[in-house]
């Protein structure tokens, strides 16, 4: 145990003998496999691995073909042994890049035997790699459990000249952070420094970038590039493509004009980098020119492709083409996962008004596969014929629901209610509640809260109340967003007492724990209407929570309006922290209003230890001196 934590931790070093011992004979194996790099000055077929030995055709593709590949389901379904590897060198013809991706991206939840394939697969010959795939499986790697394996991957990465980018390296940074992983993280930061210092390529890819930025596309542009020495390899395109992304059109005038030059031809692995950076409203024809012609040239969307299109399309609202790209990839032979399915439905009913066509159109397609519809997927058409206040047809969808075995929950219920709600049929909306209680279906804290928010959106805040106080007979945990949604509709209608008497309330006698920006915004509330002992009596109760402390509204108001014996109350206040900073900052806010005489005076009430501490002392020195200097010009 002792000797592989002294491996890991030379590994995570990264320059230690020893981590280049262990990588030595991998990477040696691993260099054949470098995507290949040709000048547009020196361009050499010697350099065409695929003349040497045999290699996959990641052309060949069946792209519309709705037959499940046979590949990933052996993988998925067996452990993994030499018997398994033996299987798989009979299929490696049809290993594709988009067949690697797509297993590595099934296998995320189970980083070992990710680890085992992608260790066997990337020391073949006829083996592709690219940025893509040694982003995926750092991801996927980036546990405790691997995280040997992870720097042993990270490593080689480097060392074949693939570049650990901003999308590869912050996402699994943040893991390290939520993992607790600190010295995986400490090392992680100091890897992506050194690797952006070291970085050789990126001056020519600034370079490329500002040619092609600064002016508009054409033979000037086309020329200064000739005279850049640019050796095309898809690890640089991709970078420029990226570098691009915020001018799709320019994007595209470049892929054309590498597509052009003697010795490189266009992949699948530039094509899906390409892909990628079209999926914006001024550039979508060109996207699905593209498309069409990846499926003339034998390519295919891979799968981590297409789910970072399909969340831009849908972050955009593009939901049209959204729907579109779904329905092209049900009949490719990566089909998305029914959690892709479900997302997609959620995200378009999350539109004022969603589109049923495209509802419909994402789940008949989904069905279309031979799979019934489940739980999830009849949830998210549910939603979008609730919240587009089709109550009866929505009734239809929950009949169907339970003819296939599925019982209507507090989800299903909860959209009901947001229906009933946004057409303000809210005693019908209160009914569902019973509903729910006579079917046996308890509603949850979720449930209510919907209802809560109904009420409080119809400006009908004494019902919400109402809606509330059965909540807790009912034994239902009061969260935040119950009490915040609360909370802002009473100060909506200028009722901060109201508000004030109910978050204390709920705190004391329930245990309720609101948000801290609930409990800042009915402070700052509070001090604007002089409610200062109500403002500090918040304070206090947020230590229950632990939250930190919210001071700036007190000493602003202390500065403005407060009285002396108010500064000396907050500063001794249990909310208020025992450091002498807090009663820096006060002494400072009330010299800035030009209040000396309260600050002398305040100075004389507060505790000998701190009015004692040197940095009080300096500031009362230099205040001191201010004061001669200024009556020193007034006598002249």
């Amino acid at each position: 145990m002792n000797r592989l934590k002294a491996i890991v931790a030379n590994l995570r070093s990264l320059d230690s003998p020893l981590a280049r011992g262990l990588i030595a004979t991998r990477s040696i194996q691993l260099t054949q496999n470098q995507v290949t790099h040709f000048s547009l000055y020196t361009p050499s077929p010697l350099l065409d691995h695929s003349h040497n030995f045999p290699f996959p055709n990641i052309n060949r593709k069946l792209y519309f073909s709705s037959k499940p590949n046979p590949i990933p389901e052996l993988i998925f379904t067996s452990h993994w042994s030499k018997g398994l590897e033996h299987e798989l060198e009979k299929c490696y013809p049809s290993l594709t890049h988009e067949t690697v991706v797509y297993i590595l991206k099934r296998l995320e939840a189970n980083p070992e035997k990710a680890w085992c394939f992608f260790d066997w697969v990337s020391t073949k010959k006829w083996f592709r790699a690219s940025s893509t795939l040694y982003g995926l499986i750092l991801r996927v790697l980036a546990t405790e459990e691997t995280i040997k394996q992870f720097w042993i991957t990270l490593w080689t990465m480097k060392r074949k000249g693939f570049y650990f980018d901003k999308e590869i390296y912050f996402p699994i940074l943040a893991g390290f952070k939520r993992k607790k992983m600190d010295k995986d993280r400490s090392s992680l930061i100091h890897f992506y420094n050194r690797s952006i210092q070291e970085d050789a390529m990126q001056s020519v890819v600034a370079n490329v970038v500002d040619i092609i930025s600064v002016s508009e596309w054409g033979d000037g542009v086309k020329g200064e590039l000739a005279k850049v020495k640019i050796q095309l390899s898809d690890n640089f395109i991709i970078r420029v493509l990226r570098e691009l992304r915020n001018t799709p059109l320019k994007a595209y005038e470049f892929f054309r004009w590498v597509g052009r030059q003697s010795g490189y031809e266009h992949n699948t692995i530039t094509y899906n980098a390409f892909a990628r950076v079209l999926t914006r409203t001024d550039s979508i024809e060109k996207f699905w020119s593209v498309i069409e012609e990846m499926k003339s040239v034998d390519h295919e969307l891979d799968i981590d492709t297409y789910l970072k299109i399909s969340r831009m399309l849908q972050r955009n609202r593009m939901m049209e083409d959204a729907v579109k790209l779904y329905e092209l990839m049900v009949d490719s032979s990566y089909k998305p996962s029914v959690e892709d399915c479900c997302f997609l439905l959620n995200s378009i009913s999350e539109s004022d008004k969603p589109n049923l066509d495209l509802v419909f159109r994402v789940s008949k397609k989904y069905e279309s596969t031979g799979h019934t519809l489940s739980k999830e997927i009849y949830d998210g058409i549910h939603r979008s014929l609730t919240s587009s206040g089709k109550l009866d047809e929505a009734e239809n969808i929950v009949n169907r629901m339970r003819n296939a075995g599925h019982e209507p929950d507090n989800i299903t219920y909860g959209q009901v209610i947001v229906g009933f709600c946004k057409m303000r049929r809210l005693e019908e909306a209160c009914k569902v509640l019973e509903d729910m209680e006579s079917c046996g279906c308890i509603p949850d804290t979720k449930t209510w809260t919907l209802l809560v928010q109904g009420y409080c959106f119809a400006s009908e805040v004494d019902k919400a109340l109402l809606c509330l106080h059965k909540m807790i007979e009912k034994g239902c945990n009061l969260d935040a967003t119950v009490l915040s949604v609360l909370t802002d509709s009473f100060l909506g209608q200028k009722r901060i007492d109201d508000a004030y008497k109910l978050l204390v309330k709920v705190v004391t006698k329930h245990g309720a724990s609101p948000s801290h920006s609930t409990y800042k915004k009915l402070i700052v509330n509070l001090l604007e209407i002089e409610k200062f002992e109500e403002a500090l009596n918040l304070l206090c109760l947020t230590r229950k929570h632990k939250y930190t402390p919210i001071l700036e509204p007190f000493v602003q108001y202390i500065s403005n309006f407060g009285s002396v014996e108010d500064a000396v109350k907050f500063l001794k206040s249990k909310g208020s922290p025992r450091s002498y900073l807090i009663y820096l900052r006060v002494f400072k806010s009330l010299l800035g209003k030009g209040r000396l005489s309260d600050v002398e005076d305040l100075l004389s009430k507060i505790p000998s230890y701190i009015s004692k501490r040197k940095e009080i002392c300096e500031f009362f020195n230099s205040m001191e001196n201010c004061t001669v200097h200024s009556l020193g010009h007034s006598s002249q």
